[in-house]
């Protein structure tokens, strides 16, 4: 665009914004649709538009441009009034209607006496931070509106939304060159009367086209304090600019000093935890009926206490104590019959206890009252400096309580606070019980797998009392035989070293089973050694040799001396037991067969395999048992066949180990 046409260019388009905007203000205020939802704020956000554009107008024809920051300072307060309707339609939008021109006003007017003393650069900074902050009140309000609604309030959002982001692209724009582009400031004026279309079809389509969308606390908080550290910043910036200009040769030195310890002041604030509180507090008051928003304090509660860490106690007294804003507390429990402090956050454990029957405890179990201690007569010593006490109700009865230290900013307990603080505290002596629970059950599974593996070991120990029996039976008869002898020998020496193993499985930091390749067939021949003395001798018989598997050499080796125990004992003198090895395709193949008394088929579909349940008269009944879950563990079944008085078959299944192309296992 070539400067002598710029202000023809700019005056037709501030013009063409004037009567749009005023057009749509009049059509606003026509009989009928004075009444309908927001259409007295629409009408009065499009008369300053119009304002503002006639005024730009005028400031064109009196030789203004946009190649200059003058149009910037011309059209400051103008501006501000544009800015500021539109801001007051969003937030009654949003169903704030009723403190939406005090929330605006609040938000423009401790700026506007301060852009006299900036320069004229820094002035675009705050339009720019309004035009910023009217996009995101459009964004939450069309993200916040239900789906449904959502049919009607577009068009209102893409028609502020335009007239903020053109806004904002062109300080923006202006702010990084350092000057305003005469295009853009020129074509600002066709651009605010495109969105006079759209809001008018955003009323037209009916009452019902606005859907009334609550801020919540937390952008509230956090939009209140960015507003309050940008104010902060622009006076900041202000007071460092005047000393620069007044201050000679110090000034640059001074402007520094300011800006700096502005920012170190501000950061000290945004810190601080009692700032933090009043503000919390000051928004609840002012902006919202009630104190809490329960859904955000609720999950905040809820995440707390579910943290599966170390510190439920701590976690506990912090989750209550926000609440109230308070900076500290202890937690007590109650351990028989009185109630011992156990966990505490930023304050000293007291040496003391509180006995069930004392006037506190008493008091907190019978009614359940949040007690403020400096409004009680009989407060304790040790809460002297203590404030609120919290009840843990549980099941009707008081299963413990918090002492809060007092808030960071003055607070009234109300029913409202106090409500929400038993409900809290019924909530955390939930929870903490729970954990206790789990703990408590922890540690009964840990003694009953403790009780557990010594019912197997006494198993055990009483199959080595029998072989040892056995042997001091046979040795009367056979003590002058060599062969016994050493058979003899090799039997106490085994049963030694499983004796051995078993008190290391007592141990608590037992360790885990040692898998390794196993040949079978010497597997067996040590399992059958220990029997070498026994009437009937076991035999053993090889269909296959180096059939090898992978598992625990004592445990499999355990299982079938077990069975192989049961079977002599189950078989008469003059009887046979015999352990054969073999395969079938990818599985070894152990038989024990007895020509014993056998079992009947529902003993051993009903008892045989159940645990603790044994036809002995000093029988344990979990070695049959604990022989089909090992080898279950190792991918092996254990079948048995077997009918009174014909003796029984045992038939072990257990996966071949094969070696890989390498020659690896």
């Amino acid at each position: 665009m070539q400067w002598d046409d710029a202000p023809a260019v700019a005056a037709f388009s501030h013009g063409t914004a004037a009567l749009a905007f005023a057009a749509l203000a009049a059509w606003l205020l026509r009989p009928g649709w004075r009444a309908r939802p927001h259409a007295l704020a629409m009408a009065l956000a499009a008369l300053l538009t119009a304002l503002w554009a006639i005024c730009a107008l005028a400031a064109v024809r009196a030789g203004v441009t946009g190649s200059t920051w003058s149009a910037v300072a011309l059209l400051e307060l103008p501006e501000a009034l544009r800015s500021l309707g539109w801001l007051s339609v969003l937030l009654a939008l949003a169903g704030s209607r009723r403190f939406s021109p005090a929330i605006a006003l609040l938000v423009f007017a401790p700026a506007l006496p301060l852009l006299p003393a900036l320069p004229p650069q820094l002035r675009a900074a705050l339009p720019m931070a309004l035009s910023v902050l009217g996009m995101l009140l459009v964004e939450h309000l069309y993200r916040s509106t239900p789906q449904n609604a959502r049919w009607g309030v577009k068009f209102a959002c893409l028609g502020i939304g335009a007239l903020f982001t053109y806004d904002f692209y062109l300080y923006s724009d202006a702010m990084l060159f350092r000057r305003l582009s005469a295009d853009i400031w020129a074509a600002r004026g066709v651009v605010n009367a495109l969105s006079a279309p759209l809001l008018a079809l955003a009323m037209a389509r009916g009452p019902s086209w606005t859907a009334s969308v609550q801020f919540s606390r937390q952008m509230m908080f956090h939009s209140a304090a960015l507003l309050g550290s940008a104010l902060y910043l622009l006076t900041m910036a202000a007071s460092a600019w005047y000393l620069r200009s007044v201050g000679g040769a110090w000034g640059g030195v001074m402007q520094m000093a300011c800006l700096f310890g502005a920012v170190m002041i501000l950061a000290a604030l945004l810190f601080s935890g009692a700032m933090r509180a009043r503000l919390k507090l000051f928004i609840s008051k002012h902006f919202y009926k009630g104190r809490y928003d329960y859904r955000e304090e609720w999950q905040r509660f809820t995440r707390a206490l579910s943290d599966d860490g170390d510190g439920l106690s701590e976690r506990a007294i912090q989750a209550v104590a926000a609440l109230v804003e308070s900076p500290a507390g202890m937690l007590w429990l109650r351990r028989e019959d009185v109630y011992q402090p156990v966990g505490r956050w930023n304050m000293p454990l007291p040496a003391v206890e509180e006995r069930s029957d004392g006037a506190l405890c008493q008091l907190l179990a019978t009614r359940s009252w949040v007690i403020e201690l400096p409004h009680w007569p009989e407060r304790p010593a040790w809460a002297s400096d203590l404030w609120l006490v919290v009840p843990l109700m549980l099941e009707r009865s008081l299963f413990g309580f918090i002492v809060l230290a007092p808030p960071r900013t003055a607070l009234s307990m109300n029913w409202e606070v106090r409500d929400v603080l038993k409900i809290a505290g019924s909530q955390a002596a939930s929870v903490i019980a729970h954990r206790a629970s789990a703990d408590g059950l922890a540690v009964a599974r840990q003694f009953e797998s403790f009780n557990r593996m010594s019912t197997f070991v006494v198993h055990d120990l009483k199959n080595l009392v029998s072989q040892l029996s056995l042997l001091l039976v046979n040795a009367e008869k056979h003590k002058s035989n060599p062969a016994f002898q050493q058979d003899m020998l090799d039997t106490l020496s085994h049963s030694l070293g499983k004796m051995k193993h078993m008190l290391l499985k007592l141990g608590r930091d037992q360790a885990p089973d040692s898998v390794a390749r196993l040949q079978l067939d010497q597997l067996l021949a040590r399992a059958l050694q220990v029997h070498a003395g026994s009437e009937p001798r076991p035999v053993l018989e090889l269909e296959a040799v180096g059939v090898t598997v992978l598992a625990d050499g004592q445990r499999l080796e355990r299982v079938i001396g077990h069975l192989v125990q049961n079977a002599v004992e189950a078989t008469p003198r003059a009887g046979q037991v015999l352990v054969r090895l073999g395969t079938d395709e990818d599985c070894a193949v152990i038989e024990i067969r007895d020509t014993g008394h056998g079992m009947s088929e529902q003993f051993m579909r009903e008892r045989l395999f159940q645990p603790f349940v044994s036809t002995k008269p000093a029988g344990m009944g979990i070695g049959v048992f604990e022989s089909r879950e090992y080898l279950r563990e190792i991918g092996g079944q254990l079948q048995v066949s077997s009918a009174p008085s014909q003796g029984t078959i045992f038939r072990l299944t257990l996966p071949l180990h094969k070696e890989s192309e390498h020659g690896q296992a």
